[in-house]
């Protein structure tokens, strides 16, 4: 089996002796250990009597690299798209975070996860991704969310008016400091701070979310994920910004764009012993009230 790792720079030193347990634990299991070339400048003389390869920037990981370790929050998880891409390749993330929605492993539980995941013990949660289409070519071939599409104004005071296009039919002008377009996995994430519905996985649904819009009647809306939503966006700057989960463009107020389902899924890795429900209670605190004891 061929794993590999990726991870951000840690500014944390506590973060290595877990890091190094995850080394020691993958070296018993005889596995392959393959780490990202970023990971790997920033590990070299930290990380002791552990074998691996450097996977370089550019290196074909389809049909080579079997599973995909991420070490670090939500955001290293979703870094991770960029490279995974169509390939099909799993994912499981190491959680050096804080909430972790998708980085679900706590750093006590390594030794347990990294065992279930080289005996395949889990079962494969395929994640829908959101597509980002237009003239423009916004964001190259990396036009792709997991999480979310956001439009946002610039920094200025002043509102932004985002009309949204359902299918080609009118949907909603909104006058706000933004709009997010969220799948079920990005639910969880920036549109449920802003008043968002969860949404499960299995749903096939995704999410319009308005961010602090000056209508108090204007409330997030639930659409199959089969339609295509488009936008034109009016400012009184000259453009406005739109990002897909942590990649940000400015973009100028005349371009328009669209946003529909990628024709790829993630496959995110979860362990026997976990469920979304779990996920969902033990991240949001549900049910923790002492009338419940």
């Amino acid at each position: 089996m061929r794993i590999a790792i990726y991870g951000r720079q840690f500014n944390d030193q506590e973060a290595l002796p877990f890091i190094q347990q995850i080394f020691d634990t993958l070296a018993q299991h005889n596995v392959d250990i393959y780490v990202h070339s970023k990971l790997h400048q920033y590990l070299q003389d930290k990380i002791q009597q552990v074998t691996y390869s450097e996977l370089k920037e550019d290196q074909p990981i389809k049909d080579f690299i079997d599973i995909f370790f991420t070490l670090g929050g939500d955001g290293t998880l979703l870094d991770t798209v960029t490279l995974i891409r169509d390939t099909n390749i799993p994912v499981i993330g190491i959680n050096f975070g804080r909430l972790g929605f998708l980085a679900s492993i706590n750093k006590t539980d390594i030794a347990a996860a990294i065992y279930a995941v080289v005996n395949h013990q889990f079962t494969l949660d395929c994640r829908t991704l959101l597509s980002i289409e237009s003239e423009a070519k916004i964001f190259g071939d990396e036009n792709f969310a997991l999480n979310e599409v956001t439009i946002h104004k610039r920094d200025d005071s002043a509102m932004i008016t985002t009309h949204a296009f359902l299918d080609g039919d009118f949907l909603n002008s909104y006058w706000s400091d933004g709009v997010i377009v969220s799948t079920a996995t990005g639910s969880t994430a920036y549109s449920l701070s802003c008043g968002g519905p969860i949404i499960f996985p299995q749903s096939n649904s995704i999410a319009v979310t308005p961010i602090s819009p000056h209508n108090l009647n204007v409330r997030p809306v639930v659409l199959p994920d089969s339609c295509r939503l488009s936008f034109e966006v009016e400012c009184r700057s000259a453009n406005y910004l739109v990002s897909a989960d942590s990649r940000t463009v400015v973009l100028d107020r005349t371009v328009r764009f669209n946003v529909q389902k990628a024709d790829f899924k993630l496959n995110l890795i979860r362990l026997n012993n976990e469920s979304y429900l779990s996920t969902l209670r033990h991240k949001l605190l549900w049910g923790l009230d002492t009338r419940n004891y």
